[in-house]
């Protein structure tokens, strides 16, 4: 299946796009990912996106659809593929159409991810890193350390990263309604929207994102 991951930070994009991806035996492509592999394999598309970064400026839409097109000629995505933070505005799914349309094939679904607002924001901004090990996450609701600033596994101090303040997470979400939200419109034109309610246990929203993923598939 080619499938789109849409949704705001915090819905669990990247958790989702990882699990549905190994279920669905097919790779999971992030713009993140695209980004640090083409930076440091030194490609030229990685030195061109390099020298827009380092000068602080956006990389050009041109760019990302370049990496993202390398990506999913390569061998491990004839049977399909997961992208998770592209096309992350209208002009790059218009692109990835057109892409698409030049090589005979097309989306099977956009999955939309969705979470109250204010879910979000708590979710993010009650994170918690430890300064010795980021894989160590806390949260000040959801999952509390036993002793409040200090990672239970190693001791460490917990932190919280200036990415994750809720000022930082509130301009982040006024970004994705104002240059990623419309792309579900211009989906939905289309017919491939599928909205997932994202909010519960990882284990359900993966079940309820797979149950859509089949009906969608049984309908076409």
């Amino acid at each position: 299946m080619r499938i789109v991951l849409v949704g705001p930070p915090g819905a669990g994009k990247g958790t989702q796009a990882t699990r549905l991806a190994e279920t669905l035996r097919v790779p999971h492509i992030s713009t993140g990912d695209l980004f640090r592999a083409n930076i440091s394999q030194q490609t030229e598309l990685g030195k061109l996106a390099k020298s827009y970064m380092d000068a602080g400026n956006l990389v050009p839409d041109e760019v990302t659809i370049a990496m993202a097109k390398d990506r999913m000629e390569q061998p491990d995505a004839e049977r399909g593929f997961l992208l998770d933070g592209f096309p992350r505005n209208v002009s790059q799914a218009e692109a990835l159409d057109e892409l698409l349309t030049t090589e005979g094939i097309k989306l099977d679904a956009v999955l939309d991810l969705e979470a109250p607002e204010e879910e979000v924001v708590k979710r993010i901004a009650g994170r918690r890193i430890c300064r010795n090990d980021s894989s160590h996450v806390f949260h000040v609701t959801y999952k509390k350390a036993a002793v409040e600033g200090v990672c239970d596994v190693c001791g460490g101090e917990l932190y919280q990263r200036d990415d994750d303040s809720e000022e930082t997470v509130r301009t982040r979400l006024e970004v994705y309604h104002t240059q990623t939200e419309p792309i579900i419109d211009y989906y939905k034109a289309q017919g491939l929207v599928v909205t997932i309610e994202a909010m519960g246990p990882v284990d359900e929203v993966t079940g309820r994102a797979l149950a859509a993923l089949k009906r969608e598939g049984d309908d076409q």
